[in-house]
């Protein structure tokens, strides 16, 4: 099989195996468009609260609309409590049409795991199977996925019992983070832990691989070295929905060309009309200075340029920044 390939989560068929990561923060529907129309091939929605969404807080639903041209995506949500993910789960279905629901058990940040959510149902294998299987009990025929890290700390090393228990609830793929709670997003990942959970899950469901993907070849070399059904690209997509595309590239003609800073621009100003329409202008301006500092990378002069970005207040401020410059 070639390394670009399709690959089914249940009842989804996707056509490729180059997928958008939930980023906290980041992967709202603009972003998420922007990096379908360079190729991802599955995106998720930055994480969503199942309390907030039980307790009906407006503001999670914006978080779960489904992007302008996204054909399949998934929600997903975090909480340390069975019945109420199960609650969740129902409300997303209800709220959205998404195809997929994933379940977070891989967060580091301490106000999410001291909930007995994210990481903290990696460390804890039975509490992730009662959430699991409750949601998957939920939500019928949509397809539940889960995503996990190693473990608590290098001494609690738990990927292993956390796998099996998602499988066991019937989960129907499963993304692996291979770095600890303690490490965070420092450090290295393990991807000898990833392979291993290939071996272990031995086709049952399909593995997807996350962590030190920040450029096409990190993609190839995980896909080759570790065996995983598809990469889940985080930070490294975070201001370059491009590497989708490059990655694709690469994986099929071995080679790719660098974007030319024209079309970063025009991406940029395309995600931020979007943003300003789910939200407001005032909200994508200001979330978009630090978009923008990424999409004018390798710029000319681009320290002048980014001084002024961290400015911007309106759509036209923007304009003005960039306009004259092609």
């Amino acid at each position: 099989m070639t390394l670009y390939h399709p690959v089914s989560i249940g009842n989804i068929n996707l056509n490729g195996n180059l997928f958008l990561a939930p980023v906290a923060g980041y992967s709202d529907a603009a972003f998420r468009s922007v990096c379908i129309e360079n190729g991802a091939c599955f995106t998720y929605t930055e994480m969503v609260s199942a309390e907030a969404l039980v307790r009906k807080n407006l503001k999670t639903e914006i978080l779960m609309r489904r992007a302008c041209n996204e054909s399949a995506y998934a929600v997903q949500i975090f909480g340390g409590e069975a019945e109420v993910m199960a609650e969740a789960a129902q409300i997303v279905l209800e709220k959205t049409n998404c195809e997929c629901i994933d379940i977070n058990c891989g967060c580091p940040v301490p106000k999410i795991v001291k909930t007995g959510a994210g990481s903290a149902l990696t460390r804890d294998p039975d509490r992730l199977f009662k959430v699991v299987e409750a949601v998957v009990g939920a939500t019928g025929p949509i397809p539940v996925t889960v995503k996990i890290r190693s473990g608590w700390e290098q001494k609690l090393i738990t990927w292993r019992e956390a796998a099996q228990a998602a499988l066991d609830a019937g989960a129907a793929a499963i993304t692996i983070h291979p770095r600890t709670k303690a490490q965070g997003y420092e450090g290295h990942s393990d991807w000898n832990i990833m392979r291993e959970l290939v071996e272990m899950v031995n086709g049952r469901v399909p593995v997807f691989g996350s962590g030190d993907l920040f450029k096409p070849e990190d993609a190839r070399r995980m896909l080759e070295e570790t065996g995983v059904d598809a990469v889940m690209f985080a930070r490294g997509a975070m201001g370059n929905p491009f590497i989708f595309r490059d990655t694709t590239s690469l994986l099929t003609t071995g080679s790719y060309e660098p974007v030319p800073a024209e079309t970063r621009i025009k991406t940029g100003f395309a995600e931020l009309e979007r943003l300003a329409a789910e939200t407001s202008e005032q909200h994508a301006c200001l979330e978009m200075r630090k978009r923008f500092h990424a999409y004018s990378k390798g710029i000319p002069n681009g320290g002048p340029l980014r001084n002024a970005i961290v400015h911007a207040a309106t759509i036209e401020d923007y304009h003005k920044i960039f306009d004259g410059l092609f």
